[in-house]
């Protein structure tokens, strides 16, 4: 029965390896214990004189007791008349003497087999009976220390052998383990550094056993600096929580190590450079007031992604704008560099909701005691412009109790104010954060009337000429946000002011690619009012067109670079280059600078830039701009003086016929000299333009178009142009659709020339639509357009014409 007995009990006796150590003396026959076959530890005596290890004969009694057998004793098999254990204390005297001198011995055989020139077997038993002499108990660890064996061990972390360092860093973790005098041994010298190196090792199972050893080193608070202080340990750590290849549990313990060593501030930094935030965040939340405001000064110094400043935003931002109401200024500066540093398009919403205007506005503006310094005011300005340019509705954020908000007009003439009055940082700041202020149309308005009543227009248009880049491009972006609703304003101060007109056109010039500044002046110049003469013959003085049109055929045979901004530059350039064309009729040098470079043909090429409709728009209405001025430029035919006989009798005379004349302008026309549509080939292009989708380049292609029907033209070959490129069911179309006022009033002008032609106007006198067009158009048109609405009903007999009865009336 007792040699059945499962012999699941385990007395802690030494492993294998171990066990390989030949004893000084004998094991002897009374020192085991019949049931473990074990050296007994608390030997005790049952009633009839057997003696056994204490654990395993309750674990005997006990299994007795549970089958419902009598108890008995596992050697006799005699029944017993109780369960009395006597403890054997004289015999377990003399097996821990026994032990102590065989442990002793063993201990000296093991420090001199740990070597580097000692065999592998004898090294791998060493290792692995100092293991079993610390794990007897927590107070046998010091053995290892007073034998001097950790320095040994330490060294076969040198072995060549990998097995031998591995066993090393397994015995060293187990001799550290609950005891800070071996941790600070072990750490001692360059070891940590060494156990460091073992965690970049292809092999995993020594890396798996360095981080078990790190993460019972780091438990010592003590010793969590000197870790974190080896180069490379907090990123090589943070690498091994986010693998993919390592198992679970050593991801786990390098994740428990690195919740060690964020005792140390100086980790905690470490982590966050490396991308393990929480830590600095939780110190921010929760530590004390000098580790919050250390920890805020270094968020200020960390580069962040923008992800990563929403979710910084979210834990600390209400943590960082309560520090910066504080009225310690070490606190305002550190919370406002954090600040600065995650504030971006991406998380403005939440430092918004957070609170963050209101203390912003009110240190930006401040003066007197306790003020902020110019420095800190250009932080607390760069914050509120990256911020402000998120396109967040700032408009509803009241900044005090008297609900004023930043498009209030005394804070945007306080803005103003700041920016006459400081220096080129805080200035280029706060004019970004006026341009994010004219961003949107809510809020634009209220910028452009603070303006107006300041009289700030001057001093912002001075800004163009300033040596620093960045403040340039602000005040530029700025300007051409406002040109929409003050052209004239800025024509006016451009033409008024010395250099700053050249200064955007040597903006233009700079052959660098294409800028954000470039665009953003030829943006600028694009808006102002297309027929301000003064400022056109300003810019042809200045040599501004000739350098459009260059830069312009540069793109489009892709020799310019640039692709974020080639886009509004080419819209702004070609729009440029339209103004030319709104002076014709004043200026002849606006004339002679089309034909030299023959403006049209690039307008012209500009109509098929597909997918840019500002393009095409702008090229339409240069060309018929160009085409209203052919009927002044065509060169009509000199004809001879009439005969003798001509004059006397009229009845001799005949005109003669020259031919190769333009049907339309009835003279001698080209596309470059007078800009002739129809010598250009151009009306087949526009016609196709009638049905694009934006009905602004609709608008343009129509009137162009228009000029071809123009009372001073002959519309009868205007027609009949149209007829050859199929362009007149596109025009009526047009005036079905009805997509716009304006595209309504042009369309029915077109048609009522179209339906002078009676061949036309009997063709389409049968089409429903588009008699109700023409009706609707009659009822519900402006004055203008009800009266050529009627005009056009006559033409297709749905109006009666009393002009006939009434010969003398009207």
């Amino acid at each position: 029965m007792a040699e059945s007995w499962d012999g699941s009990y385990d007395p802690g006796s030494p492993s294998d390896d171990s066990r390989q150590f030949e004893n000084v003396e004998p094991i002897y026959d009374a020192f085991v214990c019949p049931l473990t076959k074990q050296v007994m530890r608390d030997p005790v005596t049952l009633e009839n004189g057997q003696t056994f290890e204490r654990e395993a004969i309750e674990k005997w009694f006990k299994e007795c007791l549970d089958s419902g057998r009598k108890l008995q004793c596992p050697l006799t098999l005699k029944e017993l008349r109780n369960r009395d254990l006597k403890p054997s204390i004289a015999l377990r005297n003399t097996i821990e003497e026994w032990n102590a001198r065989n442990e002793a011995a063993q201990l000296d055989k093991a420090r001199r087999s740990l070597n580097l020139n000692a065999p592998e077997n004898e090294v791998l038993m060493s290792l692995k009976f100092v293991q079993h002499i610390c794990q007897k108990s927590r107070s046998s660890k010091h053995i290892a220390r007073s034998a001097g064996l950790i320095p040994m061990i330490i060294d076969m972390l040198k072995s060549s052998i990998r097995k031998v360092r591995c066993r090393a860093l397994e015995t060293l973790r187990i001799v550290v383990e609950d005891n800070d005098e071996n941790k600070e041994m072990v750490a001692e010298g360059d070891t940590v550094r060494t156990i460091v190196k073992f965690l970049s090792h292809e092999q995993s199972k020594e890396r798996e056993e360095a981080v078990f050893l790190l993460y019972e080193l780091s438990q010592s608070e003590s010793l969590c600096e000197k870790i974190g202080a080896v180069n490379g340990a907090i990123l090589i750590l943070l690498g091994m929580t986010s693998s993919k290849s390592e198992n679970l549990l050593t991801v786990e313990k390098a994740d428990k190590t690195l919740e060690n060593l964020e005792k140390c501030e100086n980790n905690v930094r470490q982590m966050a450079e490396n991308g393990r935030l929480q830590p600095l965040l939780t110190q921010i939340l929760e530590g004390p007031p000098e580790t919050k405001l250390s920890m805020a000064n270094f968020l200020g110094e960390l580069v962040l992604n923008n992800d990563v400043k929403v979710l910084v935003a979210r834990t600390v931002g209400s943590s960082l704008i309560n520090l910066m109401k504080s009225g310690n200024m070490q606190s305002r500066e550190a919370s406002l560099k954090a600040l600065n540093q995650i504030s971006c398009e991406a998380s403005a919403r939440v430092l918004i909701d957070a609170g963050i205007l209101p203390p912003l506005v009110r240190d930006l503006f401040a003066v007197g005691a306790n003020h902020l310094s110019m420095k800190l005011k250009e932080i607390s300005a760069t914050i509120l412009a990256n911020v402000v340019n998120s396109g967040y509705d700032c408009e509803s954020v009241p900044l005090g109790p008297d609900n004023q908000t930043l498009v209030s007009e005394n804070i945007v003439h306080s803005l103003l104010h700041l920016i006459s009055n400081t220096g080129p940082a805080i200035e280029c700041k706060l004019l970004q954060v006026l341009v994010g202020l004219t961003h949107t149309p809510s809020t634009v308005m209220n910028v452009v009337a603070a303006i107006k009543s300041s009289g700030a227009t001057i001093s912002l248009v001075q800004f163009i000429e300033a040596p620093q880049k960045e403040l340039r491009v602000a005040s530029i972006k700025l300007l051409q946000n406002l040109s929409p609703y003050m052209g004239q304003e800025l024509a006016d101060a451009l033409r008024g002011t010395v250099g700053q007109l050249g200064s955007l056109i040597r903006v233009i010039s700079e052959n660098v690619g294409i800028t954000e500044e470039q665009a953003a002046a030829v943006g600028l110049l694009a808006e102002l009012p297309e027929r301000d003469l003064g400022l056109t013959r300003q810019m042809l003085d200045e040599g501004a067109f000739e350098l459009v049109y260059t830069k312009v055929v540069k793109i489009r045979q892709g020799e310019t670079k640039g692709a974020r901004f080639v886009t509004p530059f080419l819209e702004g350039l070609v729009r440029v280059l339209s103004r030319v064309t709104f002076v014709l009729a004043d200026e002849q040098a606006a004339i002679d600078l089309c034909r030299e470079y023959n403006l049209a043909a690039l307008f012209v090429d500009l109509l098929q830039a597909n997918g840019l409709d500002n393009v095409q728009m702008s090229s339409a209405t240069a060309l018929d701009n160009l085409s209203q001025e052919s009927k002044n430029l065509t060169r009509l035919p000199d004809m001879p003086a009439p005969s003798f006989c001509a004059s006397v009798f009229p009845c001799f005379s005949k005109q003669p016929v020259i031919s190769g004349l333009c049907g339309v302008h009835r003279g001698t026309c080209s596309l470059r000299e007078s800009f002739c549509l129809l010598e250009g080939q151009v009306v087949d292009k526009l016609v196709a333009l009638l049905d694009h989708t934006n009905e602004k380049v609709v608008e343009a292609a129509l009137a162009a178009i228009s000029t071809l029907l123009d009372d001073e033209v002959d519309i009868e070959q205007g027609v009949k142009v149209l007829c050859e490129v199929e362009g007149v069911r596109p025009i009526l179309d047009v005036l079905l659709e009805k997509r716009t006022e304006t595209l309504r009033r042009r369309s029915v002008w077109a048609v009522e020339r179209l339906l002078r032609i009676e061949e036309i106007a009997y063709e389409v006198s049968g089409d429903p639509n588009l008699s109700t067009a023409l009706v609707d158009a009659f009822q519900h048109g402006d004055y203008r357009t009800r009266q050529i609405a009627e005009r056009a009903l006559k033409h297709v007999d749905r109006l009666p014409n009393f002009s006939g009865i009434f010969p003398n009336m009207g």
